[in-house]
């Protein structure tokens, strides 16, 4: 009986407290800017010109907020949130992956995957790195990426180049590079993320075949949900966020297929252009 009590002293006494505990946690989010934080030279995601599809997005989500957009540029690398968004340089990360650690995400926006590209000339037709079709070609990859572990599982890292993950966005371009040397024949087949795969081939008229690549019968995950970031704290801000989105999902479609990024329903299936 004293033990239940005192549990129950201790309960009152939180929700009695409640109002002055709710104001010790500052409102760090902006109410006249949609502070957004970004890699200056990562196209197709964004730049300082505000030419990418995540620029695009942000004014689409700030006019819905009425409010206007400002920029904290920070290099798109490894410890990329913790140097912005939680050190409150910003209020959200526009392209995030669905339930993220360290993030509060929003519902998802954007559901897409790795792709599969070969040349149109070859007229391969296959969504798997194991087909017969491929036996013998030489692949491109990003390294540590998720089809590195498909390239291992069939034994494939011999007749596979390497191109690197972590780099200068303001200097070098991997997945750029993979593909134009798959046109060039220095690769045959380029297994990279979808963004990259179906904005360069649109942008530079690239002659390809490109397609989402397939996990076979392995548990590699191959596509992804994309949200939106915030701090945990900022609850009320993610649901605004939320309601933003389900409204503008129609025009948040159209901004990503004028970008040529692949989409996938919610079935897993490619989303028809339009």
């Amino acid at each position: 009986m004293v033990r239940a009590s005192c549990v129950a002293g201790l309960v009152a006494g939180i929700f009695a407290n409640a109002p002055a505990l709710a104001q010790q946690i500052p409102d760090l989010v902006s109410h006249s800017e949609l502070r957004v934080c970004a890699d200056p030279h990562n196209l197709p995601f964004s730049d300082e010109q505000g030419e990418g599809y995540e620029n695009k997005i942000a004014e689409l989500v700030a006019h819905d907020l009425n409010l206007h957009v400002a920029y904290t540029w920070f290099p798109d690398s490894q410890g990329f949130v913790r140097a912005t968004l939680m050190k409150n340089r910003c209020d959200v990360i526009m392209g995030a992956v669905a339930g993220e650690e360290n993030l509060s995400t929003t519902d998802a926006y954007m559901h897409t995957g790795y792709m599969l590209a070969t040349r149109l000339s070859d007229k391969i037709a296959t969504d798997q790195v194991s087909n017969w079709q491929i036996a013998g070609k030489r692949f491109g990859l990003i390294a540590s990426t998720p089809p590195t572990d498909l390239i291992v599982q069939h034994n494939l890292m011999d007749q596979t180049a390497i191109y690197q993950l972590m780099v200068d966005t303001r200097i070098d371009q991997p997945s750029h590079d993979m593909l134009r040397d798959l046109v060039a024949g220095k690769i045959d087949v380029a297994l990279l993320w979808g963004p990259f795969a179906g904005y360069y081939t649109k942008r530079d008229h690239l002659p390809l075949k490109v397609v989402f690549l397939n996990p076979e019968d392995s548990k590699v995950r191959l596509d992804y949900h994309i949200a939106m970031g915030v701090r945990p704290a900022d609850v009320d801000f993610r649901r605004r966020l939320n309601r933003v989105i389900a409204k503008d999902q129609p025009e948040i479609i159209k901004i990503l297929q004028g970008y040529g990024i692949p989409l996938l329903d919610e079935q897993d299936r490619p989303l028809a252009p339009g």
